[in-house]
């Protein structure tokens, strides 16, 4: 008896004095700030807040919650006869008839109290603490003496546990969802593990499913208590002080139509607040007007899962966390669960959003919204800072696309308006008298020249008086985008409290720990013990894992081989084929058909590299999981990259540089002759191979992203009406099995959305002087992609982790590489796949206008023939005669050295070096100048975060200081104005 009434007095003691640390907050507010962002302030983060329609999601209705709740009025009398009550609850405990009690203020280390309507695993309920359910019992029979009768308050809370958001009370919310198989031999794991759970503060609470009978589900509730205390300890930093001061627009001023109205973010105000780490001891500088929303349900969550992962399952220094239990089968899924529906039967217009999740796929998801501004805010609160970092620079990207887009269309558009004046279109539609020569060994015939009219137009589409200037605006234009993310970067990070955050120590992966548990060092960080990983043993697995790239990456280009082995063979057939318009057009046939086997070959090798990127990051054992994730997603990347892209670099540079001349080409295996370049160029090929791996690429990805999740949650929705369920029962679902039907997220998380856009950038600019229209097609894949993410992550997925981030990681680092590399490979195709360098030296040295300058179209006036070489067609042995003409400066066969390299030639490759060298100088002392002048971190942000350390240390000096004297007051001492 005195051990219950004691704990019950200092639980009394413990929660006044909370009460008063949060009204005297409110008799003396902080001063307010300059500072503006969406402060997380409590009013403000509870979905209830988000419509008043909505009354049935409001726990502030049924319960008030400025104030702790006092256990039970009847505990002082319960504390008479304690022999009665102790053999009552011996009675209970042998019947498990009862269940864990709910009450909302209970004692975070007490077990839940059980009632006869709550279900739970006969077979696990002799692990529980016999001494912790005793107490329990105690309080919930008291509990259950006040609260029998029905009112209208425990039938709005009925109303509200139904929801699936909370607890059975209709007072608790469920912060984290467990699910197990009954069949699961892991019991006691599981049961120790629970155990362990209620030993930190949390409280649970079992369901089982309505589909399978198979599943029960474990509720997790965090009370305040354990939220304040582990909110400590993870350094979470709350709103300091808060003062409304919505800034608004004056009505003059147009309204920009791709911002969303204020009125349709109503939780989204702009506030002045100062934030910081919360500390327990000083609770009374933290506003705290309602303790249920004073953490927002992502913060919840977020502590939840910070306690799963370092609570133990069985003793031992390595047998802890839940992802290790989900690994073994001890629990077949972990997750945060959604805030009700998506949808509504009532328009958003008029009712006002139910929770955060409808208004994320009214505001976001939908495909009406396309043109709209995303609402990083909101999308931050409700997926957390690392999702939210990866909208912010995926929407950022897209929006750094359109002037990229509108040039690259512009240079399109003047290929297209001059493609009919251009003189070398002219030349080669007009040389009907020309004769090329064969270019294929057996099959192909003498054409002229002019029949490549259609192909020397859409060459001019690519390839005009725009390429270069396109190549130096994206080399810049890369740098540009990478130096203002950096900026936005750092401005996101400020007004998301992220400026201060530095990761805590991540917890060591368990299969090193299994690895290496016999080796230990101590941690210079921490002071402790850890296991360890020999320097030898490291360079080694390294090694292997370098040598396995290299093999995958040689069989991308043994695959490229094969496709070229394919062009050489089908360029025969096409040439001698029965369709009159194959026959004529054979060049287009096979360089159709080969992309298109090249892409099925990128498509199946995919599967492939993935396993094999897998398998090499665990042979390398990392420490971390960040370690694991950089270290895969650089494989992936590299596997992905050079998978795509060697087919391109082959058509690029390679491409007709070896095919020889008439009469003595080159043939693979001595069999095949290597194939040439069009007549008009290899640029044409280039761009066919580009476009057509860069839109069925996207395609695909966008199928996979919605079209597969889709198709799966369909096939789970069939099997449930296998089962016999009803759509009546299947709308009663709770919002965990709602959950629990739906597709988790992916297994490596964001890595594959940044993998799909970094491929993108790396289409974008690499080879962007071959196909302007990339960034065209990008930005209309990226207007798409935003909302199929959005729409994903918002209805097919469950609710990820909500996860910290201060940037987007190795990506970064990846898309400055893509940046250098494009410099060099724009460089190359411009003055070695382009006609650009050979027009520029004919017009200065051997045109008309020769030594006078470049000025117009009619001083390339020639340049055809010129770039033409002679050879005599009776030397094939074909049975021609006469002359044939080919692409390449060489002597003719009457000259004193015939089919030798002309001075002509000489000049251009010169040229080509040269130009390559002052381009790549150029440009990139252009993007380190520019560089240089974009600071990382705006000035004035600088100015405010500095301003801002400045003075929460000062309001935290005078709110300590008024605080102290408030107490000395209150106590009858004398105070002065100085610090005690």
């Amino acid at each position: 008896m005195v051990h219950h009434s004691g704990s019950i007095q200092s639980f009394r003691q413990q929660k006044g004095m909370n009460t008063s640390k949060s009204e005297t907050v409110k008799e003396h507010p902080l001063k307010p700030s300059r500072r503006s962002m969406p402060c997380l302030a409590q009013s403000q983060t509870h979905p209830q807040s988000l419509s008043k329609h909505s009354s049935f999601l409001q726990p502030n209705h049924v319960q008030p919650q400025l104030q702790p709740q006092p256990l039970s009025a009847g505990t002082s009398a319960a504390a008479v006869d304690v022999a009665s009550e102790r053999a009552k609850v011996m009675e209970t405990l042998e019947s498990n008839l009862l269940k864990l009690s709910n009450t909302e203020y209970g004692d975070p280390f007490l077990d839940v109290g059980k009632d006869k309507d709550t279900y739970t695993d006969d077979s696990e309920h002799g692990n529980y603490d016999a001494r912790t359910d005793q107490s329990l019992l105690i309080q919930n029979k008291l509990t259950r003496q006040k609260t029998e009768p029905r009112t209208k308050s425990s039938l709005k809370s009925d109303a509200m546990a139904s929801s699936g958001l909370f607890f059975k009370d209709g007072k608790k919310r469920i912060d984290y969802i467990l699910v197990y198989k009954k069949s699961s031999p892991q019991v006691e794991k599981r049961s120790t593990f629970e155990k362990n759970l209620r030993a930190e503060g949390l409280m649970l609470e079992r369901e089982p499913a309505v589909t399978n009978s198979d599943i029960m589900f474990v509720k997790i509730h965090c009370p305040w208590e354990t939220l304040c205390k582990y909110a400590e300890r993870m350094n979470i930093r709350m709103p300091f002080s808060l003062q409304r001061n919505i800034r608004e627009l004056k009505s003059w001023l147009p309204r920009n139509p791709m911002k969303l109205d204020k009125e349709a973010l109503p939780d989204l105000e702009e506030t002045d607040c100062y934030t910081a780490p919360f500390s327990h001891a000083r609770i009374h500088h933290f506003t705290i007007n309602n303790k249920d929303s004073f953490f927002s349900n992502s913060t919840r969550s977020r502590i939840v899962h910070h306690v799963l992962q370092r609570t133990k399952y069985e003793d031992g220094k390595s047998k802890m966390g839940i992802n290790r239990l989900l690994n073994n089968g001890t629990y077949e899924a972990a997750f945060p669960p959604h805030e009700g529906s998506h949808k509504s039967r009532h328009p958003i217009k008029t009712h006002g959003a139910q929770n955060h999740r409808h208004l994320l796929y009214e505001r976001w998801a939908r495909w009406g919204m396309w043109y709209k501004y995303q609402p990083l805010d909101l999308i931050r609160r409700y997926f957390g800072e690392k999702i939210g970092l990866y909208f912010a620079w995926l929407g950022w990207y897209t929006g750094m696309l359109i002037p990229a887009a509108l040039v690259g269309l512009f240079v399109f558009l003047y290929g297209l308006f001059t493609m009919d004046s251009s003189q070398v279109s002219k030349e080669i539609c007009e040389a009907n008298e020309t004769i090329m020569c064969p270019m294929c060994e057996r099959n192909c015939t003498l054409q002229k020249l002019n029949e490549s009219c259609i192909y020397a137009k859409v060459t001019h589409l690519f390839d005009n008086g725009g390429t270069v200037f396109f190549a130096i605006f994206m080399a810049i234009w890369a740098t540009v985008f990478l130096e203002f993310w950096k900026r936005r970067r750092a401005v996101l990070t400020y007004d998301w409290d992220l400026i201060d955050w530095e990761d805590e120590e991540e917890e060591l992966r368990p299969q090193f720990e299994a690895k290496y548990s016999q080796l230990e060092r101590v941690n210079p960080i921490t002071g402790k013990p850890e296991p360890f990983q020999p320097f030898p043993d490291k360079l080694s697995r390294l090694m292997v894992s370098v040598s396995g790239i290299f093999f995958m990456i040689s069989l991308v280009l043994t695959a490229v081989f094969a496709v070229v082995v394919y062009r050489l063979v089908a360029m025969e057939q096409f040439a001698s084929f029965k369709w009159y318009f194959i026959k004529k057009y054979w060049q287009f046939a096979t360089s159709g058909t080969g992309v298109c086997i090249n892409f099925m070959i990128i498509m199946s090798l995919n599967v492939v590299y993935e396993k094999v990127a897998y398998l090499l990051t665990d042979l390398e054992h990392p420490r971390t999981e960040s370690e694991w994730e950089n270290s895969f997603a650089l494989k992936m990347f590299l596997f992905q990259f050079v998978n795509l892209n060697s087919s391109i670099f082959y058509i690029a540079f390679f491409l007709g540089r070896f095919a020889g001349r008439p009469g003595k080409y080159n043939k693979l295996f001595n069999r095949w002759r290597l194939e040439e370049c069009h007549p008009s160029g290899c640029l044409i090929d280039l761009c066919l191979q580009m476009g057509v791996i860069m839109v069925l690429k996207q395609m695909w990805n966008n199928f996979m992203e919605l079209g597969y999740p889709l198709l799966q949650n369909w096939w789970s929705r069939r099997k449930m009406k296998r089962r016999g369920q009803t759509m009546e029962n299947k709308i009663s679902l709770p919002q965990w099995e709602k959950d629990w039907n739906l597709q988790p997220m992916n297994l490596h998380g964001l890595m594959d959305e940044y993998l799909e856009m970094v491929l993108q950038f790396g289409f974008t600019t690499i080879f962007v002087a071959a196909f302007p229209l990339a960034p065209l097609l990008a930005l209309l894949n990226n207007i798409i992609e935003i909302r199929l993410d959005a729409y994903k992550f918002v209805t097919q997925w469950r609710r990820p982790m909500p996860a910290r981030a201060t940037d987007i990681g190795i990506w970064y680092g990846i898309l400055e590489g893509i940046g250098v590399l494009a410099v060099i490979t724009n460089a190359f195709v411009i003055a070695i796949t382009s006609d650009y360098i050979p027009r520029f030296v004919y017009a200065y040295k051997y045109g008309p206008c020769a030594d006078q300058g470049y000025r117009q179209e009619k001083c390339l006036k020639g340049y055809v023939n010129s770039s033409l070489s002679v050879f005599d067609l009776s030397e094939l042995g074909m049975g021609y005669s006469g002359y044939c003409r080919y692409r390449d400066y060489r002597a003719p066969p009457w000259s004193s050295t015939p089919y030798e390299f002309t001075l002509q030639f000489w000049h251009v490759l010169a040229a080509r070096l040269a130009f390559i060298i002052v381009f790549e100088h150029l440009v990139f002392g252009i993007k380190s100048f520019i560089a240089y002048l974009i600071p990382d971190i705006p000035k004035d942000l600088c100015d405010r975060m500095r301003r801002e350390k400045y003075l929460v240390q000062e309001m935290m000096y005078e709110a300590e200081l008024e605080h102290l004297q408030r107490e000395r007051k209150k106590n009858g001492k004398q105070y002065h104005h100085e610090w005690p």
